[in-house]
């Protein structure tokens, strides 16, 4: 089953490189895939490529989706990284 929340990119510079490293090796640590969806486009939310494909600027909409085992604790995990600005704030 799936688990999916959305979140709003807080910091000024949106997912920018330092915010996306920062994503990604949280989404590592755990076994659950994930992509992420911002408007029309799709990332695999362990690839930096793919993560600054989103183009995702302050105030943008992201929705987080998790498939696995520890789906819930993935989501959180990043839905909280988000919501932290990602340390910027």
């Amino acid at each position: 089953m799936a688990v999916e929340r959305e979140v709003v990119i807080p910091n000024k510079e949106g997912l920018h490189f330092r915010p996306i490293m920062q994503f990604v090796d949280v989404a590592q640590r755990f076994q659950a895939g994930v992509t992420v969806h911002c408007e029309d486009r799709v990332a695999d939310g362990r690839s930096p490529m793919e993560m600054l494909m989103l183009v995702a600027t302050q105030g943008s909409k992201v929705r987080v989706v998790a498939e696995g085992e520890d789906a819930q604790q993935l989501v959180d995990a990043l839905v909280s990284l988000v919501e932290s600005g990602f340390g910027e704030l």
